[in-house]
């Protein structure tokens, strides 16, 4: 009797902790596909850096800060290499990436403002 109200315990016990799901980095060499926008405001980032709209960086939710990706526009075919510096986007979660203003104009797609891309990680 004793085992089993000490393995009912354990169990009960088990039930209620709280489980802690560990987010995977995406591995150099893979890729992630959604939807872009841009942003242009002078702010802080979140890596302490001051904004640079002039600067191919952008804005992702989970990569790790300095972490390089191929951002390609699905619609044109136009790539360009920025670099994690800042979280976001934030709200409709299919949109993957924030990009700083220089790198939507290499992707020509400021006047679309949102636009469908493909994320390669690089090493």
């Amino acid at each position: 009797m004793i085992r089993v109200v000490l393995v009912v315990g354990l169990v009960l016990a088990a039930c209620g902790s709280q489980t802690h799901v560990v987010h995977e980095q995406p591995i150099a060499g893979s890729t992630i596909r959604g939807y872009a926008t841009f942003y242009n405001e002078s702010q802080m980032t979140a890596s302490g850096e001051r904004f640079d709209k002039h600067a191919l960086t952008a804005a992702h939710r989970t990569l790790r800060m300095g972490t390089m990706v191929r951002v390609t526009n699905e619609r044109n075919g136009r790539s360009v290499v920025v670099r994690i510096n800042d979280r976001g986007p934030f709200g409709k979660r299919t949109r993957i990436i924030d990009l700083s203003e220089a790198a939507a104009k290499q992707l020509d797609m400021i006047e679309a403002g949102v636009v469908p891309v493909t994320l390669e990680v690089l090493p």
